[in-house]
C-alpha cells in the first residue's frame, strides 16, 4: 500500500447485512482481546480498549464477539471502549456455549440457556436489541429445531434484530431458514482452507453474509505460495490472505482478531491490496487436505 493512502476499512466495499445494515467488509473479531486461552482480562487492558477504538477510527463497522469469549470479558471490553456507539456500528455477537473453565468449553443451545445469555450479552453491551446475534454452534444434545425456534422468539420480542449461525452445513442453514430469516454464516475458511466452499457459494447465491474464521489457514504448501505472493506484492502473508478473501466473494465479510494496534493496521491495509487475476488464479489452485490444517 501506498504510504500516502489512508487506511480504511471502507476500501473493502460494503455489504448490506440483512439487507438494511451498510458494512464495511472487513471487521474486527475481538476474541484475542481476552486472556490467554480466551479465558481472563488481557494482560493489558488499556492496550485491548485503544485497539477497539483504533478499530473504529480505521473505519471497522462490524465487530465480531461472543458471550464466550472471557467468558463476558471481550463483551464488557467492547462496551467500555465504544459505549456510546457511533452510528452505523454492528456488534455482532454469539452465544450457545459455557465456559465452566480455563480451556473448557461446553454445548448448551437450550432454549432457555439462550434466553439467558441474550439478557446477558444486552447488558454486557448496553444494548437495547442486537444486531446480529449467531447461534455458536449447533448443540448434538438439543433439538436444533428448539434452538432456532427461542432466537426467532427473541427476534419477535425486539431483543434481536437478526439471527445468524456458526459452525454449520448447509443442512443446518436450510432448516434454520424455514424457522427465521438467517443473514450471516461463520465458518472456518481461508485460502488454504476450502472445507466450506459450498457453504461460501450457498451463502452469494442467497444474499447472506459469510464471516470467515481462522482466514489465513495453516498449511506449510499454502504458507510457501503466499509468502513468495506477498514478497512480489510487497505486502504481508496475512495481507494476501485477506484479500483473497475479499475476492474471493463479495458476501465474504472477514474478521481477523488482534490485540495489537499494529496489527490491526496491517489488517486493515490488506482491503486496499488488490490482487493481480493471475495471483488470485495462484492461490485459487492451492487447496492442501484438511487434516493438513489442523496442526
Amino acid at each position: 500500500m501506498n504510504k500516502e493512502e489512508v487506511l480504511s476499512a471502507a476500501a473493502a466495499g460494503t455489504f448490506k447485512i440483512g439487507g438494511n445494515l451498510t458494512i464495511n467488509r472487513l471487521g474486527y473479531g475481538a476474541m484475542r482481546i481476552t486472556g490467554p486461552g480466551v479465558w481472563g482480562p488481557p494482560a493489558d487492558k488499556q492496550a485491548a480498549l485503544a485497539t477497539l477504538r483504533k478499530a473504529i477510527d480505521l473505519g471497522v463497522n462490524l465487530i465480531d464477539t461472543a458471550d464466550s469469549y472471557g467468558p463476558a470479558v471481550s463483551e464488557e471490553l467492547i462496551a467500555e471502549a465504544l459505549f456510546p456507539y457511533p452510528a452505523g456500528l454492528v456488534v455482532a455477537t454469539k452465544g450457545g456455549w459455557e465456559r465452566p473453565g480455563p480451556g473448557l468449553w461446553t454445548h448448551n443451545a437450550s432454549p432457555k440457556h439462550l434466553a439467558e445469555a441474550v439478557e446477558g450479552s444486552l447488558k454486557r453491551l448496553r444494548l437495547e436489541r442486537i444486531d446480529v446475534y449467531q447461534l455458536h454452534m449447533p448443540d448434538n444434545n438439543v433439538s436444533f429445531e428448539a434452538s432456532m425456534e427461542a432466537l426467532a422468539t427473541l427476534r419477535e420480542q425486539g431483543k434481536i434484530r437478526h439471527v445468524a449461525l456458526s459452525n454449520v452445513t448447509r443442512e443446518h442453514i436450510e432448516r434454520a431458514r424455514k424457522i427465521v430469516p438467517i443473514v450471516s454464516v461463520q465458518n472456518r475458511y481461508s485460502f488454504a482452507d476450502r472445507e466450506s466452499d459450498y457453504i461460501v457459494d450457498y451463502c452469494e447465491e442467497n444474499e447472506i453474509a459469510f464471516l470467515p474464521w481462522a482466514p489465513i489457514g495453516q498449511a506449510r504448501e499454502a504458507h510457501d505460495v503466499i509468502k513468495q505472493i506477498a514478497d512480489q506484492l510487497h505486502a504481508t502473508a496475512f495481507q494476501v490472505a485477506l484479500a483473497w478473501l475479499l475476492k474471493r466473494s463479495s458476501v465474504i465479510l472477514p474478521i481477523p482478531g488482534t490485540a495489537s494496534i499494529k496489527h490491526l493496521e496491517e489488517n486493515i491495509a490488506s482491503a486496499s491490496l488488490e490482487l493481480p487475476p493471475s495471483t488470485y488464479k495462484k492461490l485459487d489452485a492451492v487447496r492442501p487436505s484438511y487434516a493438513s490444517l489442523r496442526d
